[in-house]
């Protein structure tokens, strides 16, 4: 009778095992640094980041543009009137100011 017991044992023992290492595997697979739901926050920042980017790129031609209309080979008086009075809060003599 003890001779039959064994086996069983020993084979109880390895599924346990078997079960162990595969639930393990698997959770690492889903959880893990490289898991599934890794790669999804990866994912998602990395749209984020693209639409970061796109604005970032908009600003920096809007930038360009205004270097370009300020500069000595091409003045914009139009623009140079705005800044004027926007950084130096400038005035026409014409002009009336109501607070």
């Amino acid at each position: 009778m003890t001779a039959l017991k064994r086996p069983a044992i020993g084979l109880f023992i390895f599924s346990v095992i078997a079960f162990g290492l595969g639930a393990y595997f698997a959770f690492a697979a889903i959880q893990g640094d490289y898991g599934l739901f890794r790669r999804a926050e990866i994912e998602a920042g990395e749209v984020m980041l693209r639409e970061q980017l796109a604005d970032l790129e908009a600003q920096v031609v809007r930038m360009e543009n205004l270097t370009k209309r300020l500069s000595d080979s091409y003045l914009d008086l139009d623009l140079l009137d705005q800044q004027a009075r926007d950084v130096l809060g400038l005035l026409r003599s014409d002009e009336i100011v109501i607070r």
